[in-house]
């Protein structure tokens, strides 16, 4: 039975978001998910939410069970994602407080399970990172915020170097995150629909003078746009489309996938 149509899956400083919410403690071949996942009604929409850190941020970025919460979402119905992250910027154009919505991703980061192909041949397509249509409902709901953009995704739990920032700025690239990859892809090979909601907390490293970016500037930035945030996702999900026929999902029709999608 489908629990949720819709997930929330929340970032640093981001750990909680359903009001009369039921909790479930899903458990899932590749062990424990962040923590229980809680159930709740918005805008009439049935909503899944995940703390990806965990409740108390338990697990830095790199030490996330990003298998596990993607197949803990999907075994409850989920089908569409919302994936609200703090990002540092590596353009002065998108100062702390602006809200992107990511249309690429790179992945710098090594080492983490990164698939739930384990054997033969499936090979998920990947050109499009994040889904179109629910990115089209965030930016329709948040007016202010900025369509299209790359978001490098990195190792931590350290920051960048200035030269490493720098680097990246170079490429062209507007956005850098810890926690991005792989769980945009793994939400692709459970064919759900995903979209990253990307809040700028900070100027980067290669952008600043002084000792560069702090734990407690990202914090206290994300803090202070929490409620904004909660409010943009609420309105994304009031007018989130039918995910029927996205190729987010269809991309599988006529391939035998070598894992299950529960």
């Amino acid at each position: 039975m489908t629990e949720a149509d819709i997930a929330v899956i929340g970032g640093s400083g981001f750990y909680s978001f359903l009001e009369d919410a039921e909790e479930r403690h899903v458990p899932t071949p590749y062990g424990d998910p962040s923590g229980p996942v809680a159930l709740g009604t918005v805008a009439g929409r049935r909503v899944a939410f995940l703390p990806r850190h965990g409740a108390h941020h338990a697990f830095p970025p790199h030490r996330i069970n990003y298998r596990a919460n993607a197949w803990a979402l999907r075994s409850l119905g989920v089908r569409q994602v919302l994936a609200p992250c703090a990002v540092g910027s590596l353009t002065p154009d998108l100062g702390p407080g602006t809200v992107v919505v990511p249309d690429q991703l790179v992945d710098r980061t090594h080492g983490r399970a990164a698939t739930f192909v384990e054997t033969g041949a499936c090979h998920v397509p990947f050109a499009d990172p994040y889904c179109p249509r629910v990115s089209d409902a965030v930016l329709q709901a948040s007016p202010d915020a900025t369509r299209g953009g790359t978001m490098v995704v990195v190792e931590g739990p350290r920051f960048s170097t200035r030269a490493e920032s720098q680097h990246y700025a170079a490429q062209g690239w507007s956005l850098v995150n810890m926690t991005g990859h792989p769980e945009a892809v793994l939400a692709r090979e459970m064919q759900q629909c995903y979209a990253a909601v990307a809040l700028v907390t900070d100027l980067d490293a290669g952008l600043e003078s002084g000792s560069g970016v702090s734990q407690d500037e990202v914090f206290a930035l994300f803090a202070a746009n929490l409620e904004r945030l909660r409010g943009m996702l609420a309105d994304a999900i009031a007018t989130l489309p039918d995910p029927d026929g996205c190729t987010c999902a269809t991309w599988a029709d006529g391939i035998e996938l070598t894992y299950e999608v529960p």
